[in-house]
């Protein structure tokens, strides 16, 4: 298999590769028309829990725009149905029924076998490995605990996460217990992802920019770095994305991936001096920068790449893909970021 497929996973482990490797966050999605051809016949769950379906909408990006990797459709909030939780989108917003609000709530949430509350999930990661051999690897990922417990409080996205952090402040023992049980969920959710075969791992944690630094280094990094810990021997890369908070990178940082996820809000370069030696970094054009002239987007795209330096940087937008997005300006995106890295 030539190594320019694995051009990703090397860039993980901070290996030189002939080209940075490029994925786009939450990269099927209603830019695609191939997408919404797919998405124009099912709701957005059933999407999500029929495997064939799946597997389509998370090769399409490969095919049609070139990236290195491929990242598995679904959605961080399918586990936290599995927990126990209604989940319904309602062509909008998710929305949690029976939100979290004291221990008892937390009590009546289960851990579940992923195979067994979950199988959609890994049928789709076995559709997508036969698929994909010799093409690209496969990502799977999981919300962060602190995202998913933010959901599961909440019921759904907020404004100003009031409810999450009067939860944080005023009942600590509630959030503890909330947050190990998410996090036991997580690890075994992922666990079950690498079982059925794939080759990294992200924790996605939307919300964890919220915090403060000191909230965030006892209420979610913890949990984040457990999560890490019991992962670490199973012999994939772990990407962990923590949006909103630059502030907050050496801390990530220390929670012991092998890739921290950068947004947009910081320079990659500075970003990369402040997670240290041996962490490879993950970014970060502002996703809004794909509705520029071409060649502003490849300026930008040059500016990263020499600041993030010839190893360990796997090029992406600082946040999923925006659904007006023109695929041609994506797509050279995809062309200009290989073609300004190619090395000799």
């Amino acid at each position: 298999m030539p190594s320019s497929d694995y051009r990703f996973l090397k860039a993980c482990r901070g290996e030189p590769v002939d080209a940075t490797p490029i994925w786009i966050m939450r990269q099927a999605g209603r830019y695609l028309p191939e997408y919404q051809a797919v998405r124009s016949k099912v709701s957005f769950l059933e999407l999500c829990k029929t495997p064939e379906l799946a597997a389509e909408v998370t090769i399409q990006p490969v095919d049609i725009l070139g990236v290195d990797a491929a990242i598995l459709f679904s959605d961080i909030l399918i586990v936290v149905e599995a927990m126990g939780m209604p989940l319904h989108f309602d062509e909008g917003p998710p929305v949690l029924g029976s939100p979290i609000t004291d221990r008892g709530g937390v009590d009546r949430l289960g851990v579940p076998d992923p195979e067994a509350a979950m199988p959609f999930v890994m049928e789709t990661i076995r559709i997508l490995r036969r698929e994909l051999v010799g093409r690209v690897p496969l990502i799977g990922f999981s919300g962060a605990p602190f995202t998913l417990a933010s959901y599961m409080i909440e019921g759904g996205s907020s404004a100003n996460f009031l409810k999450l952090k009067r939860v944080m402040f005023e009942q600590p023992g509630v959030w503890h217990a909330l947050m190990d049980k998410v996090t036991t969920a997580v690890i075994e959710y992922l666990k079950a992802q690498i079982a059925a075969g794939v080759q990294a791992v992200q924790l996605f944690d939307s919300w964890g920019g919220t915090l403060s630094p000191r909230d965030y280094r006892e209420f979610s990094l913890p949990y984040s770095s457990r999560a890490i810990a019991e992962l670490k021997g199973l012999g994939v890369p772990i990407i962990h994305f923590v949006q909103g908070n630059p502030a907050l990178l050496p801390l990530v940082a220390s929670a012991g991936s092998d890739v921290v996820g950068v947004d947009w809000r910081i320079e990659i370069g500075d970003a990369r001096r402040l997670v240290g030696e041996g962490v490879a970094v993950q970014g970060n054009l502002e996703p809004v920068a794909l509705f520029l002239p071409v060649e502003k987007i490849e300026e930008r795209a040059a500016e990263i790449i020499k600041q993030a330096g010839p190893t360990g940087h796997i090029f992406n937008l600082g946040h999923g893909i925006l659904p007006p997005t023109p695929v041609a300006n994506a797509k050279a995106l995809v062309d200009a970021v290989h073609r300004l890295s190619a090395v000799g």
